[in-house]
């Protein structure tokens, strides 16, 4: 069965990290919603006079932030069309709290959940001092507006519960604080792609604190 995977949760977590690592290793198609959406959110955000390189604002959030979501999901859905298993890295924030969104974007493609396996691997990191040193130490430029406003970035980055409906143990909440690299990503690749006991019916799965 294809699989969708939704890597998701606040910046600096680790989520594009742990899933480019299980790329490498299974080939899935992987999409960053950050990679797709950048070249035309940097010309709309300069078009319109505000920093090209913001992520974050009321500005980048009311101009950019739904086409980068459509621009990402465009391309999953065609490529699940195809058959392939596909892993989707970005915050989704409001979609996760929409427990018809999911399902309203594979009915775009005329499939359910029922054939399309879908995941989601929500990882986060045990407390806001991590979190911020972790943006820190990357030196990204769509970073800036985050630190440079920090009280009111991280009320963003309080963990989301996901509504959606799935069949079976379909979420996983990952706690990326501990661990090295390596184990996290054959944590979570267990839980993508099987070989653990998180396939049971039953509750989302959580692996680290809760």
């Amino acid at each position: 069965m294809r699989k969708l995977v939704f890597f998701v949760g606040g910046a600096g977590s680790g989520k594009t990290t742990i899933a480019k690592g299980i790329t490498i290793k299974e080939h899935p198609v992987f999409l960053d919603m950050d990679t797709a959406s950048r070249p035309a959110s940097e010309k709309i955000m300069e078009l319109m006079g505000h920093d090209p390189h913001d992520r974050d604002s009321a500005a980048y959030k009311m101009l950019c932030r739904d086409l980068g979501y459509r621009l990402t999901m465009d391309s999953a859905l065609e490529n699940l069309e195809l058959g392939s298993d596909v892993f989707a890295v970005g915050p989704f924030t409001s979609e996760i709290r929409n427990p018809n969104w999911i399902h309203e974007e594979l009915a775009k493609i005329g499939a359910t959940v029922n054939d399309v396996e879908v995941k989601v691997v929500y990882v986060y990191l045990e407390d806001m001092a991590q979190y911020k040193k972790r943006i820190e130490d990357r030196g990204h430029k769509a970073d800036e507006w985050k630190l440079a406003n920090w009280d009111e970035f991280v009320q963003r980055m309080q963990r989301t519960e996901v509504q959606w409906e799935l069949p079976g143990r379909s979420v996983l909440y990952f706690d990326n604080s501990q661990g090295t690299l390596e184990e996290n990503i054959i944590s979570v690749e267990r839980f993508i792609y099987g070989d653990s006991d998180t396939t049971e019916d039953g509750v989302p799965v959580s692996i680290g604190k809760a």
